[in-house]
C-alpha cells in the first residue's frame, strides 16, 4: 500500500508524491510528455481531470535518477535542469526585495524532502481510510516521526530570513497533518470512518483536509520557485 502511495508524480508540482491508486487500467497510451523541450514517452493517466505521470518514465526523460529508501522514492534531477540558466539577468542589488525573498539551496532541498514526507504520510493515510484498511496509532506514528525528523533537518538548514519564514509555513503544515492524522486514527478506532468510504470525495471535502491540500499545493509551488511567498492557507 505504501509503495502504491509513492508511484505517481503530479505534473503540476515540482516534486509531489501522490496518493496510491488502483486505476492502472485507465492509462492512456501514445501521449507525449514534453519537459523543457525534451519529448519522451511515459505512462500518463487522467484522474479527476488532472494528469499524472509514472516517475520511472519521468526519470528517463529528464536523465534523472531514482533512489529507494524503505517506503520512499526520491527523484534526483540533473544539475542542468535545476541550476539557473547560463545567461542570467543583471544582478539584483543585495538589499532589494527580490534578493531578500530568495530561499537558500540547502533549505530548498530540506524543505522539499519534508514536504514529500508529509505528502506521503497524508496520502497513504487517506488511501487506507477510504479503502477500509486497518490503521493504528503505531502505524501512523512511523510517518509522524519521519516527518518530525525531516522538519528538524529543514530547521537546521535555515540560513536566511526567507528560509525562516518558509520554515514556519512548513511547521504549520506539519501541525495540520499531525492533527488530521490523529483525528482519523481516533475515528478509525471508534469505527467512525465508514462515512469516508460512502463517497469518493467525502474525506477530500472535509474542511481540515481542504486546508491541508490548499497549503500543500502552495508549499510545492513556493519551494519550486525558490522564493519565499506567503498564503493564508498555511496559517
Amino acid at each position: 500500500m505504501q509503495n502504491k502511495a509513492s508511484k505517481m508524480l503530479q505534473l503540476s508540482a515540482l516534486l509531489l508524491l501522490l496518493p496510491g491508486t488502483t486505476l492502472a487500467q485507465r492509462e492512456q497510451q501514445g501521449r507525449i510528455l514534453m519537459i523543457n523541450g525534451q519529448a519522451g514517452h511515459a505512462n500518463v493517466i487522467d484522474i479527476g481531470g488532472r494528469a499524472y505521470v509514472d516517475v520511472e518514465g519521468l526519470a528517463q526523460i529528464t536523465h534523472g535518477s531514482l533512489s529507494f529508501n524503505a517506503n520512499r522514492i526520491l527523484l534526483s534531477l540533473p544539475a542542468s535542469m535545476v541550476s539557473p540558466p547560463a545567461h542570467e539577468p543583471a544582478a539584483v542589488p543585495p538589499h532589494s526585495s527580490a534578493s531578500d525573498s530568495g530561499l537558500s539551496r540547502e533549505f530548498m532541498r530540506a524543505g522539499i524532502e519534508e514536504f514529500a514526507t508529509m505528502r506521503e504520510w497524508a496520502s497513504t493515510l487517506s488511501y487506507a481510510i477510504q479503502n477500509g484498511y486497518q490503521v493504528t496509532e503505531s502505524w501512523a506514528a512511523n510517518y509522524r516521526e519521519q516527518a518530525a525528523n525531516d522538519l528538524r533537518l529543514a530547521s537546521a538548514a535555515v540560513s536566511t530570513d526567507s528560509d525562516r519564514n518558509a520554515f514556519q509555513l512548513l511547521a504549520n503544515e506539519f501541525e495540520v497533518v499531525r492533527e488530521w492524522s490523529n483525528r482519523l486514527v481516533q475515528e478509525k478506532k471508534s469505527m467512525d470512518t465508514a462515512k469516508y468510504a460512502l463517497s469518493p470525495n467525502a474525506l477530500r471535502d472535509d474542511p481540515q483536509s481542504q486546508k491541508l491540500i490548499a497549503c500543500g499545493r502552495f508549499l510545492a509551488s513556493m519551494l519550486g520557485s525558490g522564493s519565499f511567498q506567503d498564503d493564508p492557507s498555511c496559517h
